[in-house]
């Protein structure tokens, strides 16, 4: 049995309205109240807030600071969302970051020269993926008990590649790519692949039947796999792509800090699965938007930036982190309660002789559990 579209779309519940002006508002007050609209309207906030309370934030270099600081977060979080849709999660992909950031200087050391350094980490990457993808797959494990272990797995490899030591001589030309801005601006040109990326995945997420797909898998799975698309094949590019992802991010972070270590991007796991879900995606999977993803993105790294510039310590920044992800899960749900119970209100004053509201349930009359074997 598929799940009721209203029960976490209410714009679906202001279509099942009769025709004129209630119709309209309905539409209009759902898309005002939609979770995207108030993560964007809080990142306005924060940045104005953050403006005019904190020293040195709103300026063109600590704007261009800011742009780094989420990037490799940004890489991330694109195959995290796709993966998050169908009702998966992959918690490995800060650690790959750092086992390719190990290889990257360990290669390197080897005497290979960068071009042939950088496709080899993002297909190393990519390795890595399909690890963690035959192993929800085709052994059928649940993929937050297997990333935990590739999590550990992975960045104890990193250490084994490379020790502790750091190997930073990287010649700056290549690390000036990733640090260079744009002439007359604080935008630093990497931002520019991160750009393309996320037009790619928001037209392949939004605009495609492969992307139509995800949010049916994460609905539905058994429903999904009677209906023809290939569920398994499908999750196993994704955790694919999600560890090509992290090979980029892991290229882009060593020639940022121009330092390639086993202990890099430790903890970045915790900010990707934060912003994710501060942007919209639900957990449960089969709800979310790209736009609100990268509206998460910038507003973790706007909270971040400014309590970095006000002299907050590193623990109270990850216990913001953690206070954001428990929020970007509650809050939600609190709210869908609520507008459970007001379209419930809305719909009782509907006539009950008009067709097009007589077959309808309220949002929630359907358990989220299939009760059926």
């Amino acid at each position: 049995m598929v799940r009721d579209t209203a029960f976490e779309r209410p714009d679906v519940a202001a279509d099942a309205l009769p025709d004129g002006p209630g119709r309209e508002r309905g539409r209009w007050r759902s898309a005002l109240a939609s979770w995207d609209t108030a993560v964007l309207a809080v990142l306005a906030l924060t940045v104005l807030v953050a403006g005019m309370l904190v020293d040195g934030f709103a300026t063109q270099r600590n704007a261009g600071f800011l742009l780094l600081d989420v990037i490799a977060i940004g890489l991330l979080a694109l195959p995290l969302t796709l993966i998050i849709i169908t009702g998966e999660i992959d918690l490995s992909i800060a650690s790959a970051l750092g086992l390719c950031s190990a290889t990257m200087g360990w290669l390197w050391l080897e005497g290979l020269p960068l071009e042939t350094i950088i496709p080899l980490c993002i297909a190393l990457g990519a390795v890595l993926g399909v690890v963690n993808g035959l192993f929800v797959t085709v052994l059928g494990l649940p993929s937050l008990a297997v990333t935990i272990g590739t999590l550990a797995l992975y960045r104890g490899l990193a250490f084994v590649v490379l020790g502790d030591q750091a190997v930073a001589d990287f010649p700056t030309s290549f690390k000036s790519l990733a640090t260079a801005k744009i002439a007359g601006t604080g935008i630093p040109y990497s931002v520019l692949p991160l750009v393309v990326l996320a037009i790619v995945f928001a037209i392949l997420l939004h605009f495609t039947p492969f992307g139509r797909s995800l949010y049916v898998i994460g609905y539905n799975r058994e429903a999904a796999a009677f209906s023809g698309i290939p569920v398994l094949r499908t999750k196993f590019l994704l955790f694919v792509a999600s560890g090509a992802m992290a090979g980029f991010a892991g290229v882009f972070w060593t020639l940022r800090f121009g330092s390639a270590r086993g202990d890099n991007a430790t903890g970045l796991e915790l900010a990707v699965v934060a912003a994710v879900l501060l942007g919209g995606v639900s957990i449960f999977g089969g709800k979310g938007a790209l736009h609100g993803v990268l509206a998460g993105v910038l507003l973790m790294g706007a909270l971040r930036n400014a309590l970095q510039l006000a002299n907050v310590s590193a623990d109270v920044l990850s216990m913001v982190t953690g206070l954001l992800l428990i929020a970007s899960v509650v809050i939600p749900n609190v709210a869908l309660r609520i507008r459970e119970a007001s379209w419930r209100c809305a719909l009782a004053t509907v006539p009950r002789t008009d067709k097009s509201t007589a077959s309808w349930q309220p949002p929630g009359a359907e358990d989220r559990k299939d009760p059926t074997p």
